[in-house]
């Protein structure tokens, strides 16, 4: 190739790339961003933010907490779902938490995802007011952990432990049990564990108990999104908060259900999804109508 047909392709190639970038790196995002303009669309491309006396208060598409200083929970306002993003609904963490449907042993210092759904659910029932026994629910213990066994002793041919020489209740440590959530399986003793011991030889079994199948305390108060940020709780989560609420405001149960009511979105297309409640829009609605008038 002589000097003249290598300018003529490098000039060619410049020339593409200056036009590509100018419709890709300039054009492209500049009509994006004026589409985004566009009335009903700028509030969602802003980020659904939402104000209140002239203020930025949060967004309709991310949750939020709604604590004192120290952690806890205002009884005044309705209280989203657990999150794992970050320290608590924290849009620049990376994802939430991993742990999933397998998580049932606890570790040192690790609580199992189900250990934690277990004690979610008492503390809720408990914040809610209610007698213990309604934060129970399948697999849990009464002291709150996960109900699981590791059944130690020979296994048949598809990996059962059929005459077990020991059982050890797997998260109920014995610097803190008093006597394990069973007595005996399949006629040997539970125990409780010893801490430090490696139970990972035995049969894990999950225990479901006598707990109802339908729980008083509903699933997304005790468990997490998949993002950590949901922003929204189910109705009947809603409807469990409502007592606490009232007293809280000085209000019947009645005033706060019907605010609930007129901030509860229906299905998706009606069909899709459960009818949802929006936190953060209820409490500016409870605060806008009847605001919290605490002692």
């Amino acid at each position: 190739m002589n000097i003249g047909n290598l300018i003529r392709v490098h000039s060619a190639a410049l020339r593409a790339l200056l036009v590509l970038t100018v419709i890709t790196g300039l054009a492209y995002p500049v009509l994006v961003w004026a589409i985004a303009q566009l009335p009903g669309l700028k509030d969602k491309a802003d980020g659904s933010l939402v104000t209140a006396g002239g203020k930025v208060v949060g967004s309709s598409l991310i949750g939020q907490l709604f604590t004192d200083a120290k952690g806890n929970a205002l009884p005044q306002y309705f209280q989203s779902r657990p999150s794992n993003a970050g320290t608590g609904y924290d849009p620049m963490a990376s994802g939430a938490g991993n742990l999933g449907p397998e998580s049932i042993v606890d570790a040192a210092g690790k609580p199992s995802l189900l250990t934690q759904v277990c004690t979610r659910s008492y503390a809720v029932a408990e914040a809610e007011g209610l007698d213990r026994a309604a934060g129970a629910r399948p697999f849990c213990t009464a002291d709150g952990v996960g109900a699981v066994l590791s059944v130690i002793g020979p296994r048949d041919a598809t990996g059962n432990v059929t005459h077990p020489s020991k059982v050890v209740s797997v998260n109920q440590p014995c610097a803190t049990t008093k006597v394990p959530f069973l007595a005996t399986y399949e006629g040997v003793r539970v125990e409780c564990a010893t801490d430090g011991a490696d139970y990972t030889a035995g049969q894990i079994v999950a225990i479901r108990g006598a707990a109802p199948a339908d729980p008083q305390v509903p699933a997304d108060a005790v468990t997490a999104s998949g993002s950590g940020l949901d922003p929204d709780i189910s109705a009947d989560y809603a409807d469990l908060q409502v007592d606490r609420v009232a007293k809280a405001r000085h209000l019947s149960a009645d005033e706060v259900r019907a605010l609930v009511r007129d901030n509860t979105t229906g299905r998706v297309l009606g069909f899709m999804g459960e009818p949802r409640v929006n936190v953060l829009q209820l409490n500016l609605a409870l605060d806008q109508k009847h605001p919290a008038r605490i002692g």
